[in-house]
């Protein structure tokens, strides 16, 4: 049987050609938007959870073409670009599934952007750029180095990558010496034409030397130029975010992010593995969890929201978190681990029983479309989930830190719950925001107790009683204003503004680019053009932690897809953790991006083009 699918974008509506060489009676439509759908013609809507839809088409004849038009339910959420249409569908046709050709190809498309720029004659090939550069006139040649204690990291970073070796028998060799000046990610390179050293802060220090030298020799064509490079990071907080809930990321994806962010001296990575959508980390202390939600689809307790199709997904096993960890720890990066509380937990509440108030009659919405996305901190079987699980989740990972979430609790939350009334009522409670605040304080200071430190977004900060408190580093995620202000009441920050810094969103507003656009578009450009110690909030200097790149998947069915929506505008993120303020502007990263294209070439790793 042949099935043909076309989805294009008309105005503020979708309009779906579907047709069919055999007779289907009965067929029901399912596929995923970007949120909530509704339908104007060609259908009847018989089922919806988030951006998931169900719609009874009429008897298809052989050979007839059948058009659905679809609209999403709130009009703030026109499509944009191709990666608004429908995703993962299919044709359910009694018991048999029938998948659907995509509407449109899928993902970014390696088309050509702008010409190149010029790199300025006084900066280096190399991201980031060194806090300091005194060119001496002349050049190295550098095949390899000599074997040097402590650069193994990099030597194996090379090969995973395809590159020649860094290290060899007979190459030249590298005078290491100690300078705690540096700090400890700091080094100083002296490349010269009698020898290559390098003094260092520390062993992650001597790994960022050997970075850059391994990255000059691809970037110069193996002709080094000679000069000293004084260098050492703007903040201790270089990071970059993966949403492995909404589509599941294979380890090896994973692994070959951690490498493309070694090769860019980010240190920070950021695993989100748990949200409405799935929960994906074998836990022992609640099998349900991950055994119930790791696929979602046909017949799945998640249905295919946002591009699950028939069945997608999977989960991460102790192996594959040991895995994860042993590269990152060789790569001097640390992985902080995320579950997302109370709010984005559809599938949690699916797999597990009596996290609501079954005498709760609100009709909160979440802002994905979910009815039911918020677990009741006012029921034991909410505390006896999370306590345990929050401390087996943060014991895999030895960074002593667990992210909480905390973002988008919908509007009214538990307004209509009898038991968080109660609560309310006995703890001086009055709003949901107090709630929520009482809620994370309470499992913060669980966490505490037991020596880990938490984190969560910006919104953990709400609350009469001063939110989740117990020195939890926060995430400052749709502007810089809720980072300044939480910094102002002595949390520590990590700025990741949308609109800078989230790699989700399209590179532009080209209808055939790809991605979301609720907080604009970010080209190239934008992610450098941004301090995140904002002017006229100086004061909030010692309370920057640092710097962190997010990539949603709410788009994503195919791993790779990311690559083009991370490369190259992951450079700009990594400029901002490291280098000095006001060191690169737009079009100076554009032309290190010209730069470091081959370079991506050669390590197999797509690339964005345009925009």
């Amino acid at each position: 049987m042949t099935l043909t699918f076309q989805a294009r974008i008309d105005g503020n509506q979708i309009r779906c050609l579907i047709s069919t060489d055999r007779h289907l009676t009965a067929p029901i439509f399912c596929f995923s938007l970007m949120a909530a759908p509704k339908v104007i013609s060609g259908g009847t809507l018989v089922r919806r959870v988030a951006g998931y839809a169900e719609v009874a088409l009429p008897d298809l004849a052989a050979g007839a073409r059948h058009e659905v038009v679809l609209e999403h339910a709130n009009k703030e959420f026109g499509p944009r670009n191709r990666a608004w249409l429908p995703l993962g569908a299919y044709l359910r046709v009694g018991k048999e599934c029938l998948p659907l050709p995509p509407g449109t190809d899928l993902g970014p498309r390696r088309t050509e952007g702008p010409p190149a720029l010029q790199l300025a004659p006084d900066r280096l090939p190399l991201v980031p750029q060194p806090t300091d550069w005194r060119a001496s006139g002349g050049g190295v040649a550098l095949a390899a180095l000599a074997p040097t204690t402590g650069l193994e990291g990099v030597a194996t970073l090379a090969e995973r990558l395809g590159l020649d070796p860094i290290l060899a028998p007979g190459g030249l060799p590298l005078v290491v010496t100690e300078d705690a000046d540096l700090g400890p990610e700091g080094y100083r390179l002296t490349i010269a034409p009698d020898g290559l050293a390098a003094a260092v802060g520390g062993a992650a220090g001597l790994h960022y030397a050997g970075v850059s030298l391994l990255t000059l020799r691809e970037t110069c064509g193996g002709q080094l130029p000679c000069g000293t490079i004084t260098d050492r990071p703007r903040f201790g907080w270089r990071g970059q975010h993966l949403d492995c809930a909404r589509h599941f990321f294979g380890v090896d994806f994973i692994l070959r992010l951690l490498d493309l962010m070694a090769l860019l001296k980010l240190n920070r990575f950021h695993w989100h593995f748990a949200d409405d959508e799935a929960f994906r980390l074998e836990v022992r202390c609640q099998p349900l969890l991950w055994q119930r939600t790791a696929f979602r689809g046909e017949g799945e307790l998640v249905p295919g929201v946002f591009g699950g199709g028939i069945r997608a997904g999977g989960s991460y096993s102790r192996a594959d978190v040991a895995r994860v960890l042993a590269r990152a720890k060789a790569l001097h990066i640390e992985v902080l681990p995320e579950i997302e509380i109370p709010a984005h937990s559809h599938a949690m509440i699916k797999a597990v029983p009596g996290l609501r108030d079954p005498g709760d009659n609100g009709e909160e919405v979440s802002i994905q479309g979910y009815l039911d996305n918020i677990v009741n901190p006012a029921v034991p079987a909410t505390w006896d989930l999370l306590l345990p699980l929050a401390r087996e989740v943060a014991g895999l990972f030895p960074f002593g830190m667990l992210h909480l979430g905390a973002d988008e609790a919908p509007h009214g939350a538990w307004g209509g719950s009898p038991a968080v009334a109660a609560l309310k009522a006995r703890e001086g409670l009055q709003t949901s925001d107090d709630v929520q605040g009482w809620m994370l304080a309470k499992l913060a200071g669980d966490l505490g107790a037991a020596g880990v430190r938490v984190a969560a977004w910006e919104e953990a900060a709400k609350g009469c009683q001063g939110g989740v408190g117990n020195g939890a580093l926060l995430f400052s995620w749709t502007g810089q204003g809720p980072g300044i202000q939480a910094a102002r009441r002595g949390h520590d920050v990590v700025m990741c503004p949308a609109q800078n810094a989230y790699f989700d969103l399209a590179h532009s507003d080209d209808a055939d680019d790809w991605g979301a656009a609720w907080a604009g578009f970010v080209p190239l450009e934008k992610t450098v053009a941004w301090d995140p110690v904002p002017k006229g909030a100086e004061d909030i200097a010692p309370r920057i932690a640092g710097v962190e790149a997010c990539f949603w998947g709410e788009f994503t069915t195919e791993d790779r897809q990311a690559e083009g929506m991370i490369a190259p505008r992951i450079l700009g993120i990594a400029t901002k953790g490291w280098e000095p303020a006001g060191r690169t502007d737009g079009p100076a990263l554009r032309a290190l991006a010209g730069v470091y294209g081959p370079l991506l070439d050669r390590i197999g790793w797509r690339r964005h083009r345009g925009a």
